[in-house]
C-alpha cells in the first residue's frame, strides 16, 4: 500500500513505523505526516495519542471526528514550509494544505500547525494563529 502522506513511498516504510511507535517520528514534519495518514486511515486512537495532553480533544470530539472522517475522501497532502522541528528541537511548526472531497467538492484544510515534544516524542499542539 502506498503511504497516504506521500504516494511515492510505501506505507510500511513511511507512516506505519510511526503509527506503531510514535517515538519513531524524529521531526515535527514526520509527526504531522503521520497524523495526516491517520486521518486518511481513520485511526482515531493514533490521532488522540499524537495530540498534546493539554489540547487533546475529548472522547466525544474523537467520536465526531471518526464520523466525519467516514464522509470524506482524502486526496492529497502538500507540505509548504516548516520551521525548526528537528530531532534536536523542542518545538516546531509545519505549514500544510490537505485536500479532501466532501459532498462532491474539493475542500482544503490549510494550517500552520505547532508541534512540541511531550514525554520525549513529538506531538501536535495546535494551529498557530
Amino acid at each position: 500500500m502506498q503511504c497516504p502522506c506521500n504516494p511515492e513511498k510505501l506505507y510500511k516504510n513511511c507512516c506505519e513505523k510511526v503509527h506503531l511507535d510514535i517515538s519513531k517520528a524524529t521531526t515535527a514534519q514526520e509527526l504531522m505526516r503521520s497524523r495526516y495518514s491517520a486521518f486518511v486511515l481513520g485511526d482515531i486512537d493514533y490521532l488522540s495519542k499524537s495530540h498534546h495532553s493539554s489540547t487533546r480533544p475529548s472522547k466525544r470530539d474523537d467520536k465526531e471526528t471518526a464520523q466525519w472522517i467516514k464522509t470524506v475522501e482524502w486526496v492529497q497532502l502538500d507540505v509548504i514550509n516548516h520551521t525548526a522541528g528537528t530531532a534536536s528541537d523542542a518545538a516546531g511548526t509545519v505549514y500544510f494544505k490537505a485536500f479532501f472531497m466532501e459532498n462532491g467538492s474539493v475542500q482544503i484544510i490549510e494550517e500552520n500547525s505547532r508541534f512540541s515534544k511531550e514525554k520525549g516524542h513529538w506531538v501536535y499542539l495546535d494551529a498557530q494563529e
